[in-house]
């Protein structure tokens, strides 16, 4: 392969081949004068070129292979093969070797610097591939795990309180101090979380050993130790950190505290809980770095968007997103909220916790201990002139009657409760006690969600259904476009881009129920079969095991995934009217 050795005007060449015009070039040499980028970088950050169309013209231009990480089938051990300080400093991955000779792909091949300092780290021949830069950092973060790092510093930390538990104060004294060894293991907890994009840390003292799970992509991924010891010292450090009392560990303690990991702001809101052999913690981790997601971002279709964006933007009425916890209902509010945050309207939120802090939004935190609870709260907020209101959650009938008066009175209310569909949302509302023709009167649209795994695109490969699925699909012949003898249904192998489960992401799946006249009708009536039967037939309705079910046939997600969505589902909501197939065109979603 050609080495690279002449530094070459990348800008020139796409103006000369016709990839960007000359005026483009000027307007991104202006910017990367401001800003120091890389012209490549700089020149996908204005959108005149993909990452995709860049690099391939870069290895084009040079003569090299082009890689595309995401269906390369890499080895971790390869990878590994390059120390992880290098491959991050010159942006650098080690593909494969064959005959003593190391492929490389690099992200910017005309770093001749990089090339020089790689074959002395390497200490063999290097022939060079080029990569895209993100898809590379997404690898790097895959393969260079902290698991063997953490068994390691637990190990020390085990050895340090081998003495007795008299041990425990010195430690904790002395946890201010950079490379103390529980500092060192929480460090190493949160950086491969953050890598691998765990939404949850979980530390669980058994009998004998300790387990630390972490929950990515919705699914607890554990790791064993057997240094039971030094759980107490884990747990006490972070009490400490969240101004907890560390002598309490017969009941329960929620705290909150802020880090910063690999340059990202990091939220942690943590809860303990006493168990049979020690205590429990349980940390949500909330990436405040990366801001919050547009509803663009959230999976919705296009056509479902425009629909819920209309719902959100009546002058009053009651707007409700449901889901299990962890379905994503909180990520849709704060989209909703983010996009209604406008100098010309007051919201308050009443929220347990306030996960995100926004700019200009009056968010207050309930504390039931001292009396402020939901109810207290909003009857307060509604006395400050707002235009908006966002409920954390709908949790009794009194808070439920307040928000519901209020999208009466003028107010344009949001909130969430943890119902399976959209459907039975609206009676779960009458269930509670407040009267039909109040339901029938506030309600304007019910949000249903759910968060599917999407497929890994460098492992998929075809599904063929087997029996019990085939079964199951019987109940939506003739209800959808696609023939279902005609589908092709995908699955994951699972590979080192995964972690070996076929899954990588998830996506947002939703089912949005608007309330109609005839739909009020029936609460005023109190007629919950009436209700379910005419809400199934409102045109553009359709369920949330269908949507899944959608994606599944578009590839995005399996047939495993299907039926675990419709698992989780009333009878009810399986059933629907024909609908269309959502097109990948017609979803924008954030990786």
């Amino acid at each position: 392969m050609a080495e690279p050795r002449k530094k070459i005007r990348i800008g020139d060449l796409m103006v000369r081949n016709g990839v960007i015009t000359e005026e483009q070039l000027m307007h991104a040499l202006s910017v990367q004068k401001k800003t120091g980028a890389k012209l490549g970088n700089t020149l996908i950050e204005l959108n005149l070129v993909t990452s995709q169309q860049f690099h391939e013209f870069l290895a084009t231009q040079l003569d090299l292979p082009y890689i595309d990480l995401k269906h390369y089938n890499y080895q971790s051990e390869t990878v590994r093969m390059m120390p992880e300080t290098a491959a991050r400093r010159f942006r650098a991955i080690a593909l494969s070797v064959e005959n003593e000779r190391m492929l490389v792909g690099l992200a910017d091949p005309t770093d001749l610097h990089a090339y020089d300092e790689l074959a002395k780290i390497l200490k063999r021949p290097v022939d060079i591939a080029v990569v895209n830069e993100a898809e590379l950092l997404k690898v790097l973060d895959t393969v260079y795990r902290r698991t063997q790092e953490i068994v390691n510093i637990a190990e020390e930390l085990g050895e340090e309180l081998a003495q007795g538990d008299s041990n425990l104060d010195q430690l904790l004294a002395e946890a201010d101090v950079e490379d103390a060894p529980v500092v060192r293991l929480l460090r190493s907890l949160f950086e491969d979380a953050i890598q691998v994009g765990a939404s949850d840390i979980h530390i669980e003292p058994d009998e004998k050993v300790l387990r630390i799970r972490q929950r990515i992509d919705g699914i607890l991924h554990e790791q064993v130790m057997k240094e039971k010891r030094i759980a107490p010292a884990l747990v006490s450090r972070l009490k400490l950190v969240c101004g907890l009392d560390i002598s309490e560990r017969r009941l329960p303690q929620d705290g909150r505290f802020n880090i910063r990991v690999k340059g990202k702001s990091v939220d942690i809101r943590l809860s303990t809980m006493p168990l049979q052999y020690g205590e429990s913690v349980v940390m949500r981790l909330l990436d405040q770095s990366g801001g919050l997601l547009r509803l663009e971002q959230v999976g919705m279709s296009s056509e479902l968007l425009k629909r819920f964006r209309r719902q959100l933007h009546r002058p009053n009425g009651l707007v409700l997103v449901t889901g299990p916890t962890g379905s994503g209902k909180t990520t849709t509010l704060y989209g909703a909220l983010n996009e209604l945050n406008k100098e010309e309207k007051k919201i308050i939120t009443v929220e347990d916790p306030v996960e995100y802090r926004l700019p200009r939004i009056n968010q207050v935190q309930v504390h039931p201990k001292i009396g402020l609870d939901f109810a207290r709260v909003l009857r307060a907020g509604l006395r400050q002139d707002p235009d908006i209101v966002m409920v954390g959650e709908m949790r009794d009938k009194e808070t439920s009657d307040i928000a519901l008066r209020a999208a009466m009175t003028g107010h344009l209310v949001l909130s969430t409760l943890h119902t399976n569909d959209s459907v039975s949302t609206a009676l779960r509302l009458v269930e509670m006690g407040t009267e039909g023709y109040v339901v029938a009167s506030s309600l304007r649209a019910v949000l249903a969600q759910r968060l599917v795994r999407r497929i890994c695109s460098s492992c998929q490969k075809a599904d063929p259904l087997d029996a019990a699925s085939r079964s199951w699909l019987e109940a939506y012949d003739g209800q959808i476009e696609l023939p279902l003898d005609q589908a092709q249904f995908m699955t994951g192998t699972g590979c080192p881009s995964c972690n070996n489960t076929g899954y990588s992401g998830r996506i947002g799946i939703f089912e949005l129920l608007e309330i109609d006249f005839d739909l009020a009708d029936a609460l005023r009536r109190n007629d919950s079969a009436d209700f379910a039967e005419k809400a199934q037939k409102q045109p553009g309705f359709r369920s949330l095991a269908e949507s899944t079910l959608m994606l599944a046939l578009n590839g995005v997600t399996s047939m495993e995934e299907v039926l675990r969505i419709a698992g989780q589902i009333d009878e009810t909501s399986m059933s629907g009217q024909k609908s269309e197939v959502v097109r990948p065109e017609d979803v924008v979603t954030s990786e």
